[in-house]
């Protein structure tokens, strides 16, 4: 596999991973216990903690991508898998 393919790859991995782990330890200004400023959502995230989500999606990212990567070089689940046998 080519390093531009292993890095295209990486990034859709990474994309998909910042929609599954975004919503998780995000807490609203009701939750913290914080007033509301006038206007705002209730659902607005009180803090969004930037640098620790980042890391977290590419920790994700990276897991995800190593399984793809380990299976595309031992084989251990092919397109013949999914053929329909008669």
């Amino acid at each position: 596999m080519k390093l531009s393919s292993i890095f295209v790859i990486y990034v859709l991995f990474w994309t998909i991973s910042a929609f599954l782990v975004m919503p998780f330890y995000v807490r609203t200004h009701d939750e913290a216990g914080a007033p509301l400023v006038p206007g705002q959502a209730e659902s607005a995230p009180y803090e969004f903690p930037f640098g620790r989500v980042l890391l977290r999606i590419t920790l994700v990212a990276a897991l995800l991508f190593g399984t793809f990567y380990l299976n595309y070089v031992y084989g251990w689940i092919t397109p013949r898998h999914f053929m329909a046998r008669h």
